[in-house]
């Protein structure tokens, strides 16, 4: 399965969602993916399976409970896709630390005019 196809579903996109903060088990997974799409456990486990095939998340077993985590390889294939794309946004988020950094002199600027008393401020 493509990386896409996997990632296309809202479902599978939450669960690596949750997984990114961290291994989880397939018990808290359910709960969550439960009450936010009002899916049943068994189709809960069908979205970790596609995961798990997919390459997506490594699963551990201890006891009876499994943990579930990101496994980020298939992730590059994904990466490298939307390298050719970079460049519209990297430009433009360029130009936005520059305008922040522009903010951030003059709002200094204008805090140290408020904070020298009016007889040391420099008049031109």
């Amino acid at each position: 399965m493509h990386a896409f196809d996997v990632l296309g579903d809202p479902v599978r996109r939450r669960i690596l969602e949750l997984l990114a903060d961290g291994e989880q088990t397939s018990g808290a997974i359910t709960d969550v993916i439960r009450a936010e799409f009002a899916l049943s456990q068994p189709a809960v486990s069908q979205h970790l399976r596609v995961l798990r095939e997919s390459g997506f998340a490594s699963v551990r077993a201890e006891g009876t409970r499994r943990f579930y985590a990101v496994d980020p390889s298939p992730l590059s294939e994904v990466d490298v896709w939307l390298d050719r794309f970079r460049g519209f946004w990297d430009q433009r988020l360029d130009a936005l630390g520059t305008e922040l950094a522009r903010g951030r002199r003059a709002s200094r600027t204008s805090g140290a005019d408020k904070a020298d008393p009016p007889e040391k401020r420099k008049t031109t």
